[in-house]
């Protein structure tokens, strides 16, 4: 990592920078993740590019676009363009949030998305099977360092030297419908920055969700659950304009106003929860409840997070704070959010002004 020995990695690249300089490529469209952790033993290797014996999970090259997709669907002969859906498989889009639609019960698809992500290099560090969440853990994707000719002949001798300073972590939560089930992945990512002028210590902080990243292992677990890569290209490609969202004041206390109905805005709350930083330990759909509370992102643990410092807690042994997010139908096609305290109270504190404030603006 960046804190390892600044001398002797300088002194490394130093030596190396005239053989580097001709031949070092950042594969940035790949991807190729690496626990921090040991995996337990697989019949199936963890890297999906091993495993040509299953055609199915073969993960072809290229950059991971939205607009690629569309580039190569509109290119496909025989492929048809306005498909919303694979046999029972389908994915929806409500702007940069994405989810799957799938007609089988959750119970048929805990243990195929469990061995998704272990194939795909993944711990996972939370299994809540009755909550329907599962979480990897802290991971770096390895396609992102420079594939050069010393890494190459080398391999593994000198792969401590190499880190990108980006680690990364899903979590998937499946929710039950009247006809299958919903699965929803979203990311949340770390890097680690200099935190002095003379750069000799880092840090590391929370950097932005990539929606593009959390596509493209939608689409992924769509090849694993039986849809083919040419027909997940499709169906990932499929746009849908977001729908607004506001923050307004109701009565004096603060709210997300989103301009459609329940169901959508109850989708699109429970992954914007995800994406920024709460743990949903329960839910009441039927309530429109989400019961959150929130977790320090940081995978060493040592400093606050970015939720930690929005709420002026640094201590690593306080309680973390609980919440409910009330999602509520209004009139027609629109909805409410709004933020009670641990015992269903309405909050309208200033925490609760900046919690709907990060869900509106995770909405846009």
């Amino acid at each position: 990592m960046k804190n390892l020995s600044h001398i002797s990695r300088a002194a490394l690249l130093a030596t190396l920078v005239v053989s580097l300089a001709a031949c070092s490529v950042l594969e940035s469209d790949k991807i190729d993740y690496k626990s921090a952790g040991k995996a337990p033993t697989l019949e199936v290797p963890p890297d999906l590019s091993q495993l040509s014996r299953e055609n199915r999970y073969a993960v072809p090259g290229g950059a991971v676009t939205a607009n690629a997709y569309q580039a190569g669907a509109a290119n496909a002969p025989g492929i048809p363009t306005a498909v919303a859906n694979i046999g029972d498989v389908r994915m929806e889009r409500s702007g940069t949030q994405r989810w799957i639609v799938i007609n089988r019960s959750p119970d048929q698809l805990w243990d195929p998305v469990k061995d998704f992500w272990q194939e795909s290099g993944f711990l996972l560090t939370t299994e809540q099977r009755n909550l329907g969440i599962m979480e990897t853990d802290w991971a770096e994707n390895r396609a992102k360092l420079p594939q050069d000719i010393i890494r190459g002949t080398l391999g593994k001798l000198v792969d401590s030297v190499y880190s990108t300073g980006e680690l990364d972590r899903f979590r998937t939560r499946l929710e039950r419908t009247p006809t299958g089930t919903e699965i929803f992945i979203s990311h949340r990512g770390m890097q680690e920055v200099y935190n002095n002028s003379r750069q000799d210590q880092t840090v590391w902080q929370p950097r932005p969700s990539d929606p593009e990243l959390e596509t493209e292992f939608l689409r992924r677990l769509m090849v694993k659950l039986g849809v083919t890569q040419e027909q997940s290209k499709i169906l990932a490609a499929t746009t849908a304009p977001s729908k607004t969202a506001a923050v307004a004041n109701v009565g004096g206390q603060p709210v997300v106003q989103i301009s459609e109905g329940f169901d959508r805005a109850w989708r699109r709350v429970g992954l914007a929860l995800d994406r920024t930083g709460f743990t949903v330990e329960d839910r009441d759909r039927s309530a429109g409840i989400y019961y959150v509370r929130y977790v320090t992102p940081n995978p060493d643990k040592k400093e606050p997070g970015f939720f930690g410092k929005l709420f002026g807690s640094s201590d690593k042994n306080e309680a973390p704070i609980k919440f409910r997010i009330l999602v509520k139908s209004g009139q027609g096609e629109s909805t409410t959010v709004s933020v009670l305290n641990a015992s269903g109270a309405p909050e309208t504190s200033a925490n609760a002004q900046r919690i709907v404030q990060v869900i509106a603006d995770d909405l846009k």
